[in-house]
């Protein structure tokens, strides 16, 4: 082999040897510089809490009557349909600020043990009779004088009984008719919280805040006023309390300058 084409080969190999070296320098440079830049962040959780007053209230109560014959049953439900009616009217509410569910019926049984010669036991469920049951409704929405009206009669059912009536009130319910709104205001004042937290951190660094790489929100919750329930994982929505709390947390990313 000539001694020109032994130089040239060595020389190919040093071009190649250097671009290769160049290539992994610059591989290496942008790996490095990627890896600075991800650590250039800062992430903060805001919180947005509010309280507030319920403006939905749902409340009511169910009533049965038993007999042998269906008939009968319905007959006795209806004359105690007509009892609960003047109770409810004799306190004052109107005819359409409540409302009465249809009449179900359903077969009672009862069990009955008798022994045999060897002793041993056996039951048997006889038949009972009918047991026919309703309901009725009561719903105030923006309404503060109908829900004031229906809590005051809540711990007055008891009256019924002496009217022979067997009323089961339902635990009230209350809700709030713009959750829509409230959950935004509280994503903007979870922000604007956590931004301000940003600010203050980097400022004490002596840095400067950079432009919003990333943000996330928690679960919605709403409690009991003042309740030091813990945060549920899938969240918290409670409805037997008329004043409430809600709170929602946000989490910001920003680029470091």
């Amino acid at each position: 082999m000539s001694k020109t084409k032994i130089m040239n080969t060595h020389i190919s190999r040093a071009l190649i040897i250097g671009a290769a070296i160049v290539i992994t320098a610059f591989i290496l440079g942008s790996s490095f510089k990627n890896r600075n830049l991800k650590q250039d962040t800062i992430s903060v959780t805001g919180l947005g809490s509010k309280d507030f007053i319920s403006d939905e209230m749902s409340w009511g109560g169910s009533f049965d009557a038993n007999a042998m014959d269906a008939r009968e049953a319905y007959s006795i439900i209806t004359q105690d349909k007509e009892k609960v009616k003047s109770f409810f009217l004799s306190k004052g509410f109107k005819p359409g600020e409540f409302t009465f569910g249809g009449v179900n019926f359903s077969r009672s049984y009862r069990t009955v043990t008798t022994k045999d010669a060897d002793g041993s036991e056996r039951s048997e469920d006889i038949f009972d009779g009918y047991k026919a049951t309703q309901t009725v409704s009561f719903r105030a929405k923006k309404n503060p004088a109908l829900m004031k009206k229906i809590e005051s009669v809540i711990d007055k059912t008891a009256e019924l009984i002496n009217s022979g009536v067997q009323f089961e009130p339902s635990a009230a319910q209350y809700t709030y008719s713009d959750l829509s709104s409230l959950k935004h205001s509280l994503i903007e004042a979870g922000s604007k919280d956590a931004k301000e937290r940003a600010e203050k951190i980097v400022k004490a660094a002596d840095g400067d805040l950079g432009k919003l790489k990333d943000a996330s929100m928690g679960v919605f919750q709403i409690t009991a006023k003042g309740s030091t329930d813990e945060d549920s994982y899938g969240g918290n929505f409670d409805t037997s309390s008329k004043e409430k709390s809600a709170r929602i947390t946000v989490r910001l990313t920003y680029n470091l300058d």
